[in-house]
């Protein structure tokens, strides 16, 4: 009778599965969400407030505040803002991290580095990186250390997350046309250029300071990650194997493969999940997330970073018509997205006001839509262009992500069963909802993707 009993109890499991019961889910997945306060300062409809900022919270597991650098001689950690962010009582390192009275669930990092550490003074340009600087010298990382972890604990942050700025590496010159490929991954990766002569030594220090920033946390809890920011070889200054010991979770910045910046006269899709033809392979998400697993990385702690934005190039008579990528002659001259006046870069909601729509259904010259071309094969992305018909000068080719790509990108995390998906950045999401009437309809797509 138990025997029965037992194998009508197996039928009855087996023919639930079947018909569609849930599976046993895996560890819950990561949103990790990073907010630029420099969006805060913005003028027009840029500008990104904490009123503004609230209704992404819901979504959020983790919130990193950006952002934090270094200063150069006494190597303390501060802020790049510290009128925004300190003022008392009113500055946003307290405004923030009390969200989570509001959201007792959601964790506040303070984001240090970010590519947002930038000198820009002309006596600047000529000294040597402040990062690696740091790294080379004992003192100063303990003076690091102190300060960083004295800002955290004092305006009530849970945690940092390090975007160390490591030398990028340079794009690489093709000389026998579009379509050559490179071979080897650090001379791929890095060009023919050396990017740092003493990478190696680099990587052993850096790993070295997580280990003691872990330690000075690890008392209070504190939560520690790190960001790989785009077009950093990882290969050559992250010891995988070492720092995954002392970080709860990485962000990979698997974005901006391709930007009018770095290849003004080439363009091509900056953010491909997966490798394109007569390109270089490591040039996609696939690559990059299966770089850190094959290094010992536990796929709980690896998030993929998706752009909320697109890159955007100047079409030229020479640039041909069918917009198919790459396309060659092209210029980093585009115009000036009208919310977010980055050179080279459109915001979501900027993107999508340029896409066929009722505002511009008659629309010509500079006013015409932009021809959309999808991903049928969910692994490419989406670009959309509007030709230099006749030199009239307003041909742009933009290559972006929108909610359905993210939600893609949300997809391959599910399927490698990693960590999550960290989001660069709310402010470039459509906070408003002025494309479709959500706000933050990125957001949204990537969120319900992890869960459902």
């Amino acid at each position: 009778m138990k025997i029965l009993l037992v194998f009508s109890l197996f039928i009855a499991a087996t023919l639930a599965n079947k018909v569609g019961s849930p599976v046993p889910a895996g560890p819950k997945k990561h949103m990790v969400c990073y907010y630029d306060s420099s969006s805060f300062v913005k003028e027009g409809l840029g500008k990104l407030i904490i009123d503004d900022l609230e209704p992404a919270l819901q979504f959020c597991d983790y919130l990193v505040y950006g952002w934090a650098g270094i200063e150069r001689d006494s190597h303390k950690a501060v802020s790049l803002n510290q009128n925004l962010d300190l003022d008392l009582g009113k500055g946003l390192y307290r405004t923030v991290t009390r969200l989570k009275r509001k959201y007792p669930t959601l964790k506040v990092l303070l984001g240090l580095g970010g590519d947002k550490d930038i000198e820009t003074s002309e006596d600047a340009k000529d000294l040597p990186n402040k990062y690696l600087e740091l790294l080379e010298n004992p003192a100063g990382r303990a003076r690091f250390i102190n300060t960083v972890y004295a800002l955290v604990k004092t305006y009530g942050f849970d945690g940092l997350d390090v975007a160390w700025q490591f030398p990028k590496n340079k794009p690489k010159k093709v000389h026998s046309g579009i379509g050559s490929l490179w071979k080897g991954f650090k001379k791929v990766f890095s060009g023919d250029h050396i990017v740092d002569e003493k990478s190696e030594e680099h990587k052993e220090q850096f790993t070295a300071l997580l280990r003691d920033v872990k330690n000075e946390f690890r008392p209070d809890s504190l939560l520690l990650s790190t960001t790989v920011l785009p077009n950093v070889n990882s290969s050559l200054f992250y010891d995988v194997p070492a720092i995954v010991n002392y970080l709860d979770f990485v962000n990979l910045g698997a974005f901006d493969f391709y930007t009018p910046e770095r290849n003004p006269e080439v363009a091509d899709l900056p953010a491909p999940l997966f490798d394109l033809p007569e390109r270089n392979p490591q040039f996609n998400v696939h690559y990059q997330a299966q770089y850190w697993l094959r290094n010992n990385c536990p796929a709980s702690k690896l998030n993929v970073g998706v752009p909320t934005y697109g890159r955007v190039w100047k079409l030229t008579d020479d640039s041909g018509e069918t917009g198919v990528p790459p396309v060659a002659k092209v210029e980093n001259e585009a115009p000036a997205g009208p919310n977010t006046q980055i050179k080279g870069l459109y915001s979501w909601p900027e993107v999508c006001a340029l896409l066929p729509n009722t505002n511009n259904a008659y629309g010509k010259g500079a006013n015409l839509a932009l021809t959309k071309v999808g991903d049928p094969t969910r692994r490419t992305g989406n670009y959309a262009y509007r030709s230099d018909e006749k030199s009239s000068g307003h041909g742009l080719w933009v290559g972006y992500e929108d909610p359905d790509t993210a939600a893609e990108k949300a997809g391959y995390v599910r399927q490698f069963n990693l960590g999550g998906v960290a989001l660069f950045d709310l402010s470039f999401d459509d906070f408003r909802g002025s494309c479709t009437g959500d706000k933050y309809p990125i957001l949204r797509a990537i969120k319900y993707r992890l869960v459902n």
